[in-house]
């Protein structure tokens, strides 16, 4: 039964990342007609081309932004502002998400952060001009501060052991990147047959039943386990931990990339290649395949040598470093895709094999209580996902996007050796943590009694 439920818990939790980066994806048909209406334009129609995306936190899109010529810089920032709204919602949620999450237990931080996304949802739905939709954006970064920390937390949290909770997490990923795929379509066919209401309500619809699923399965405040859990270690003590910082640096670091050729990579393939509206649409489409391949690869890979996740996250920001580098030497279609696979190819393999790492040095060095810990990787994303679509641009027109990709795949490429650091983690052993009194002490409370015989069982 038990383990029945923590597998219905990881599909909640799998529900909640997939709305909240369908939602991300799906306004992408909308963006023209509030474009043409700040133009004073008009309504562009549901056959406008589509606009831009990006994306914040644990939900990295696959397409690119592709926005209309802007009539003026003004245009431009409120674009920009618009799309890092979230996530600069996000970075400033996140320290206190991670602190009451420690607090009050993953359940009822997950069930606010969907109550969250499901008035954002809404709110969506029905907005008619910019500030609405500025509103909206921000209140979905609000909800994900707390949802999809909540959730990734909570995974960590009944997925004790390994390999049975890097697969877990790497199941979330998948589904994160599921969602990249299936918005757009989601949304642009909706919008064309059904009007631009319609994707959000549905949206709207399938996150209340998983809020209600997870009262269900899981009642914030019934049950006993939370009332003895123990204090978890402040988020500010976490952050100058160097293991933990090293691999929050390098969750930052690999995202870099992505974020910024978001917004910047339509563009510079229509001046260089002279790409149609359909090739742009499609380059980053092919990458959720090698994405996936990733998060299954390192999966693999961590069952059968987990004292090795170091080396799967340097080899991933290699691979990420090196494709960067290649996008400004191709010259067609076909030659963009071949970079930008092995971008999110990379990706997958930092975020399933440090992901895991950030709850096994909790374990071992601290108490094990995630929330805190996954608001920092949370953090992490939000930083390069809120600067992307504000400065990318910014570089591209002062140094060119040649020398863009070249100083984001140095810098991965310098930074792949930083992991060394993290080279002897596996052989730690607890000292002062939650697993340590378990064990050794014997049960002083219903928490532990209960936390005893899961790990038993």
């Amino acid at each position: 039964e038990a383990r029945r439920q923590r597998r219905l818990l990881l599909g909640v939790v799998c529900v909640a990342l997939l709305l909240d980066n369908m939602l991300y994806m799906v306004i992408v048909p909308i963006i023209p007609d509030y474009i043409a209406a700040m133009r004073g334009g008009g309504a562009a129609g549901p056959s406008a081309p589509a606009g831009g995306n990006g994306s914040g936190g644990g939900n990295r899109s696959l397409l690119p932004a592709r926005y209309p010529p802007a009539s003026g810089s003004n245009e431009d920032v409120q674009i920009g502002v618009l799309f890092a709204s979230k996530a600069m919602l996000q970075l400033l949620v996140n320290p206190l998400s991670g602190t009451l999450i420690d607090r009050v237990g993953y359940e009822a931080p997950l069930l606010a952060g969907l109550g969250v996304l499901f008035l954002s949802t809404t709110t969506f739905a029905f907005a008619e001009n910019y500030a609405t939709l500025f509103a909206a954006r921000s209140l979905q970064g609000l909800g994900s501060a707390f949802a999809d920390t909540a959730g990734i937390a909570l995974i960590a949290d009944r997925y004790a052991e390994e390999p049975a909770r890097s697969r877990a997490l790497g199941t979330a990923l998948a589904c994160i990147s599921f969602g990249s795929l299936a918005a757009p379509p989601f949304g642009g066919v909706l919008y064309e047959f059904a009007g631009k209401r319609v994707p959000f309500l549905v949206l709207a619809c399938v996150c209340l039943l998983d809020g209600l699923l997870l009262l269900l399965l899981a009642p914030p405040g019934g049950t006993g386990a939370r009332a003895n859990m123990p204090v978890g270690t402040p988020i500010h003590r976490l952050m100058i931990d160097p293991y933990i910082a090293v691999v929050a640096g390098a969750l930052a670091t690999c995202n870099i990339p992505l974020a910024f050729l978001e917004p910047t990579i339509a563009n510079w393939m229509k001046e260089s290649m002279g790409a149609s509206e359909w090739e742009v649409g499609l380059t980053w489409l092919p990458a959720f395949f090698p994405h996936v391949l990733g998060v299954y690869v390192t999966v693999q890979l961590a069952a059968a040598y987990p004292h090795l996740q170091w080396f799967y996250g340097a080899l991933g920001m290699a691979i990420i470093g090196a494709s960067s580098c290649l996008v400004p030497a191709c010259r067609n279609f076909g030659q963009v895709i071949i970079p930008l696979c092995g971008i999110c190819f990379g990706i997958a393999l930092v975020d399933t094999a440090l992901l895991p790492t950030l709850a096994f040095l909790v374990d071992v060095r601290h108490v094990s209580v995630y929330g805190s810990v996954y608001a920092i990787a949370d953090i992490s994303y939000c930083v390069a996902y809120a600067l992307g679509p504000i400065v990318a641009g910014q570089i591209v027109h002062t140094m060119g996007f040649a020398q863009l990709n070249l100083g984001m795949g140095l810098a991965n490429v310098l930074y792949a050796p930083v992991l060394l650091f993290l080279k002897n983690v596996c052989q730690m052993k607890p000292s002062h943590s939650e697993r340590n009194i378990l064990l050794e002490e014997g049960p002083k409370g219903l928490y532990d009694t209960i936390k005893m015989e899961e790990r038993r069982g």
